[in-house]
This record gives structure tokens, C-alpha cells and sequence, in this order.
């Protein structure tokens, strides 16, 4: 009998959308979303997050004035991350511990950075 690849226990996916430079709504690539993305990836197999979580990088996820985001499935709650410490203490606190890191989080009527969100 062939083995199945067990399920990803958590989806994280990373808006990597580039807009042209000047572009009125901004875009998460301009915001160093791929290299904070690679860091991500990088932290979570050094984490051993290999076949337990799975870093995607996504197309627009349309909050890019909140840039760079991020969305954690199946949960669904969705991230603004502005340095590597932000990504280290979503991936400690909230797929590790299992809470979530508030003063990161974006609401879905959010448009624009709460104070202790800009970096």
C-alpha cells in the first residue's frame, strides 16, 4: 500500500504582489514581502515545521496599504509583518503556542496601520 503525504496542519500564504513602483495603492513586494517570506520559510523548517505547515506565496490578497500580509488557514486570520522579529513571533506565538499576536493582527474592515503595527 502507498503511503499518503499527511495533510499541512496550517496554510500561511504571503502576498507577494509587485505593483509598479508609484502605484496609488502600494503593493507587499514593495514592502520586502519576498525576502521576509524566504525568512519565513527558512525559520519554519528550522522550527520543524516540514509537513506541518506550508509557506505559500500568493498573488494580491488585496490589503496591500496594510503590506506586506499575510493570511494563516484554517484559521483565516490575517497578519501585517514588517520585520524579521514580527515574522519570528507569529511563527512562535501563533503557530507554536497557539495564540495570536494581537498588535499584529488586521481586522476585516481594516484600512490603514494602527500605530503599533507601522515599523
Amino acid at each position: 500500500m502507498e503511503s499518503q503525504r499527511p495533510y499541512f496542519e496550517a496554510h500561511v500564504f504571503c502576498c507577494t504582489n509587485r505593483r509598479p513602483d508609484g502605484h496609488r495603492r502600494g503593493s507587499c513586494a514593495a514592502h520586502g514581502s519576498e525576502k521576509l517570506r524566504d525568512y519565513m520559510k527558512a525559520r519554519a523548517r528550522e522550527l520543524g515545521f516540514d509537513g506541518k505547515v506550508r509557506i505559500n506565496s500568493a498573488g494580491c490578497l488585496d490589503r496591500c496599504e496594510l503590506g506586506p500580509t499575510l493570511v494563516i488557514y484554517p484559521e483565516g486570520v490575517w497578519y501585517t509583518y514588517r520585520s524579521t522579529a514580527d515574522v519570528d513571533e507569529i511563527l512562535q506565538t501563533h503557530l507554536v503556542e497557539g495564540r495570536r499576536v494581537e498588535r499584529l493582527m488586521l481586522t476585516a474592515d481594516q484600512r490603514e496601520l494602527r500605530p503599533e503595527q507601522q515599523g
